[in-house]
């Protein structure tokens, strides 16, 4: 007969020896983690790797290590063997020289305004940057080339009606969608537009690029700028756009005095780096490209869910690319080489952002390559902000206290934004 005590002993045998396997674990640094809704095996621990020591190396003592003997030595030194370098260049085991070492390193930094940027004094900021003037609205003779009816578009209020439901309400998988997907809804419009090229054949010498890198720098002041990175959606040209301010508008520029924003750094929000090329612009395309003038630019917010920008840093960012493809393509046709006069022919480019309900418009025109100083001619931009293109889009009716306090379907279409829109793809055609 076993004992009592000892069988006691026995069933208990089990817990003790977890418990001290737990209290082992936590002193050294191995705790467990718990798996509820998977079995016993998967349930692994986390190995917290203790943090890499010190190196000490005192001159005139060489470390004695276990080197020679091929296996690891309780009490003898680590020792260090120099890098494998492959016959061969292997991508997967690529290691890249410091930044110093590489060619295009610089001491004096550069400030990047990229894609992602949300710069914090907005259109401020942007129009300092780009040495320009600014505007408010579009001017009358590009809001009317939509008025005539030669460029009226069949059923035309309709079928935009139902370009907004195909990108609300039809594309979506989702039981309530929360947002019209903007990607969806320019691609509709734009297609609607294209409808007028059977009367107007230049409207066939366009072509919609995506993804396309631009480059441009210049200097302000004793600091270098670059604008870099991808935008969105390029509606490029045969032909160049037509400047909108004549010779004597773009003369009277040079009496108007920047906007500063004093304490704030023009340079805050840009990234910071120190290899890059000072020369480097570039419109994304091959020299014999056969649409090398850029038209519209296409900002859709909301398509990448990570970088979502206030309308404010939208608007500064579409005049900061707008004014890269344009100074990009002056640089192109005149490589700068001493101080640069005004430009004969102004390079003009126009913008189109939106959220999905909410429209910005922005026509850029370049005068100067001279951006290192304050004083002479300015670069204009007109900008059209805030601009709804229907009050509401609802799967379902919005209900408070059993009443309705939005219904269902499309509210509100307004029917002058898009002949906005329309006006600026129109804008050019010879």
């Amino acid at each position: 007969m076993i004992p009592e005590a000892t069988q006691r002993l026995r069933s208990a045998a089990p817990l003790l020896s977890k418990a001290a396997s737990l209290n082992d674990a936590w002193l050294f640094g191995v705790q467990p983690r718990r798996h509820l809704n998977v079995s016993s095996r998967r349930a692994g621990k986390i190995n917290h790797r203790p943090p890499p020591r010190d190196r000490v190396e005192i001159p005139g003592l060489e470390a004695v290590t276990y080197a020679d003997r091929m296996h690891y030595v309780p009490g003898l030194s680590k020792p260090v063997f120099p890098r494998w370098e492959m016959g061969h260049k292997d991508p997967r085991f690529y290691r890249s020289p410091p930044h110093r070492d590489m060619a295009l390193h610089r001491d004096e930094p550069c400030y990047v305004f990229h894609q992602r940027s949300s710069i914090l004094e907005g259109v401020r900021q942007a129009l300092w940057l780009t040495k320009t003037k600014l505007t408010p609205g579009l001017p009358p003779q590009l809001l009317a080339l939509a008025e005539s009816s030669a460029n009226q578009i069949a059923d035309q209020d309709e079928r935009v009606q139902n370009a907004i439901n195909h990108a609300c309400f039809w594309e979506t998988t989702e039981a309530e969608p929360k947002e019209c997907n903007s990607s969806t809804l320019v691609h509709n419009l734009l297609q609607l537009c294209s409808n007028l090229q059977a009367g107007r054949p230049e409207l066939g010498r366009r072509m919609l690029a995506e993804k396309y890198s631009v480059t441009a720098s210049w200097s302000r002041g004793e600091d270098l700028f670059q604008v870099r990175g991808q935008n969105g959606l390029l509606l490029s040209s045969a032909w160049p756009l037509p400047p909108l301010a004549d010779r004597q508008e773009v003369e009277e520029t040079a009496n108007h005095e920047l906007e500063t924003f004093y304490p704030v750094a023009p340079t805050i929000d840009l990234q910071t780096t120190h290899l890059y090329n000072p020369s480097e612009n570039t419109t994304g395309f091959r020299s014999d490209y056969p649409y090398p003038h850029a038209h519209t630019l296409y900002f859709l917010d909301g398509v990448d869910r990570r970088c979502r920008l206030r309308p404010p840093q939208l608007r500064a960012k579409m005049i900061m690319f707008c004014f890269a493809n344009a100074l990009a393509r002056a640089r192109g046709l005149a490589p700068p080489e001493g101080p640069a006069p005004p430009l004969e022919r102004p390079v003009c480019v126009q913008a189109v952002g939106t959220d999905g309900q909410t429209f910005q418009f922005v026509f850029f025109q370049l005068n100067t390559t001279e951006l290192t100083n304050h004083s002479g001619v300015k670069n204009q931009v007109w900008l059209e902000e805030d601009v709804p293109l229907y009050d509401s889009a609802r799967l379902r009716p919005l209900m408070r206290r059993k009443e309705v306090m939005v219904p269902a379907g499309l509210i509100g279409y307004r029917p002058e934004t898009f002949r906005k829109f329309l006006s600026l793809y129109l804008h050019g055609a010879q």
